[in-house]
C-alpha cells in the first residue's frame, strides 16, 4: 500500500500541479444481525482502492480507482489533473491552502481483542442469546440484535512530504425490543438506539456493554410503556440522559460548526448553518456552564471520530467550540481555515472511503463534564427525564428542532416517579443551551458513537463521537407524540 501511494503521488505531480495527496485505503467490515430467533443478516465485505487529489490552476481535481497496477495508478493521476484543469474554466477564486508540516508516522488504534478473530458462529450465538432473553417476556413482539465490526488501514502521502499510515478498528453492538398491543407499538433499545454503542475498540467493547444481562430489563420496559400515561404537555425542567444528549449535540452543535455549511458549499445536503462568521467569539451559545470541544485525539476517548491524522495529513487536535457558553470555534480544513481567521486547519477533513473526496466532518464533538452530582442534576421540583432517542427533526439552519425519546419518567422533588410514554421536546438551539442549569460530573460521562452521519453529494456516511453526561435544562417545551 505504501508503494502504491508513493507511485500514485509521483504520477499526479505533473507540470502546473501545486499540491497533490493520495489515500490508499483497505477496509474490512462484518455485519451480523438476528431477528426473532433467526439470523437476519450475515455479511462481510472488503474494499481496496485509492483516491488521488490534486490542486492545479487554483482548482481541485479528484479521481479514484481500485486498479492499483502501474497503468491504473497512471490513469487516476492523469484524470485528477484533467479534472482540476477543466474546473479552472469556471473558477471564481483560486483555492489557497493553509500551511502544514510534513509528517512521517505509523499509528494503530488500541484494540485488546481483534473482533475478526472470533468466528461468525460465536458472534451469532451471542446475538441469539440476547434475542432469547428479550423474547422470554411474552409481551415482546419483535426482537432484533446486531453487531458491526470494521477495520480500516490507510496510507496517506502528500507532495509536502508526509507519509502517514493509520489502522483503526471499530466495534458496534446493540439491540431493540418492540411490543405491539391494542394498535400501539412501543420500543426500547440498548445501549442506545440506531445500532447501539459504537467505539474505536475491539471485541472488549462487547464484553463491557453487558448486553445479555440488560436484556430482561429492556424487554420489561418496552412492555410496561403500554400502560404508562402519556407525557404531559407544557414547560418543565428537562433532564436528558447522556445518549439522547449526544444526539442533541450532534444536530445542534456538531453540524452547525462545520465551516463548509457556513460558507455555503454544503447547502444542497442537510442545509447550511445559523452560525455565520460574524458570530464567532460573540454569540452566547449556552449558559456559562456549557463547554464543548471538537477533539479527535485519543486522549479524549475511543470515539468514532478519533484518529492521529485527518485525511489531509493534519494532526488530531482539540478545538474549543463553546467556552463558558461563548461560541469560539468552527471545524475547518486547509482550504477554509483562513475564512475563520485561523492560520492552520484544525484537522477535521475525512472521507468515507477511498472513492470519495474528504469533507469537513465531525470528529468527537463533546459536551465537557460538569461539576454536579447526579442528585443535583435531578434536583427539579417538577421535571421530565427522557432516555434514548426515538426520532429527530431540525431545520436546514440547525436552529429549530424537535426530538422524541423512547421513554420518560416524571420527576417530583428530585425523585423519579411514574413512567411516561411518547415524550417529545422542542426548542431553538441557542435558547435550549442557554437553559442548561446542571451537567453531571465526569463519573457519568460517556463517549457515544453515531455511526450513520450522512453528508455530501454523493452521500458519505461516516461515524462521529459525542461525549456527554446527563444534564438538566430549565423551562423546555415538552409534550407527547402521537401513538405509533
Amino acid at each position: 500500500m505504501r508503494d502504491a501511494a508513493l507511485n500514485a503521488l509521483e504520477a499526479a505531480l505533473r507540470p502546473g500541479v501545486e499540491y497533490a495527496d493520495v489515500r490508499v485505503v483497505d477496509q474490512r467490515e462484518r455485519t451480523l444481525g438476528t431477528k426473532n430467533g433467526k439470523p437476519s443478516q450475515v455479511a462481510e465485505s472488503e474494499s481496496l482502492g485509492m483516491g488521488v487529489r490534486v490542486l492545479a490552476e487554483g482548482c481541485w481535481g479528484f479521481a479514484a480507482t481500485d486498479d492499483l497496477s502501474k497503468a491504473g495508478i497512471e490513469r487516476a493521476g492523469t484524470q485528477a489533473v484533467a479534472i482540476a484543469r477543466a474546473s479552472a474554466l469556471a473558477r471564481i477564486e483560486p483555492v489557497k491552502l493553509a500551511p502544514e508540516e510534513a509528517y512521517q508516522a505509523v499509528w494503530m488504534s488500541p484494540c485488546l481483542i481483534d473482533p475478526f478473530s472470533l468466528s461468525v458462529d460465536t458472534q451469532l450465538a451471542l446475538l441469539l442469546a440476547i434475542d432469547g432473553e428479550l423474547r422470554r417476556n411474552p409481551g415482546i413482539t419483535l426482537a432484533e440484535a446486531a453487531l458491526t465490526l470494521r477495520r480500516e488501514h490507510q496510507v496517506f502521502a502528500s507532495s509536502i512530504g508526509s507519509v502517514i499510515e493509520q489502522t483503526r478498528t471499530f466495534t458496534g453492538a446493540g439491540y431493540e425490543a418492540y411490543s405491539f398491543r391494542d394498535g400501539e407499538l412501543q420500543k426500547r433499545s440498548y445501549p442506545n438506539s440506531f445500532g447501539g454503542q459504537h467505539q474505536l475498540k475491539g471485541w472488549e467493547l462487547v464484553d463491557e456493554l453487558r448486553l445479555v444481562e440488560n436484556a430482561a430489563r429492556i424487554a420489561e420496559e418496552a412492555v410496561a410503556l403500554h400502560d404508562a400515561p402519556l407525557c404531559p404537555q407544557g414547560r418543565f425542567d428537562l433532564i436528558l440522559d447522556s445518549s439522547q444528549l449526544a444526539l442533541q449535540i450532534h444536530e445542534s452543535i456538531g453540524h452547525p460548526i462545520e465551516l463548509d455549511r457556513v460558507l455555503g458549499s454544503e447547502a444542497n445536503y442537510a442545509g447550511m448553518s445559523f452560525l455565520t462568521l460574524d458570530q464567532l467569539d460573540h454569540l452566547r451559545y449556552g449558559s456559562e456552564i456549557v463547554n464543548a470541544v471538537c477533539d479527535a485525539r485519543l486522549e479524549h476517548g475511543p470515539g468514532l471520530g478519533t484518529f492521529a491524522f485527518d485525511d489531509e495529513g493534519v494532526p488530531a487536535q482539540c478545538t474549543p467550540i463553546i467556552d463558558n457558553g461563548r461560541f469560539t470555534g468552527y471545524m475547518t480544513s486547509r482550504e477554509t481555515a483562513a475564512a475563520a481567521g485561523q492560520s492552520r486547519s484544525n484537522g477535521t477533513m475525512r472521507a468515507a472511503s477511498w472513492s470519495r473526496l474528504p469533507l469537513i466532518r465531525m470528529t468527537n464533538v463533546s459536551l465537557l463534564a460538569g461539576s454536579h452530582s447526579l442528585d443535583e442534576v435531578f434536583d427539579a421540583d417538577h421535571g421530565i427525564y427522557m432516555e434514548t432517542n426515538k426520532s429527530w427533526s431540525i431545520d436546514d439552519k440547525r436552529y429549530q428542532f424537535q426530538f422524541g425519546c423512547e421513554i420518560a419518567w416524571e420527576i417530583r422533588g428530585g425523585k423519579r416517579g411514574r413512567m411516561l410514554k411518547n415524550p417529545i421536546y422542542s426548542g431553538i438551539t441557542t435558547e435550549f443551551w442557554n437553559a442548561c442549569a446542571a451537567i453531571a460530573n465526569r463519573e457519568h460521562w460517556t463517549l457515544w458513537g453515531v455511526p450513520n452521519c450522512g453528508k455530501g453529494q454523493p452521500e458519505q456516511v461516516i461515524g462521529t463521537g459525542h461525549g456527554a453526561s446527563p444534564a438538566r435544562f430549565r423551562g423546555i417545551r415538552i409534550g407527547a407524540g402521537s401513538v405509533e
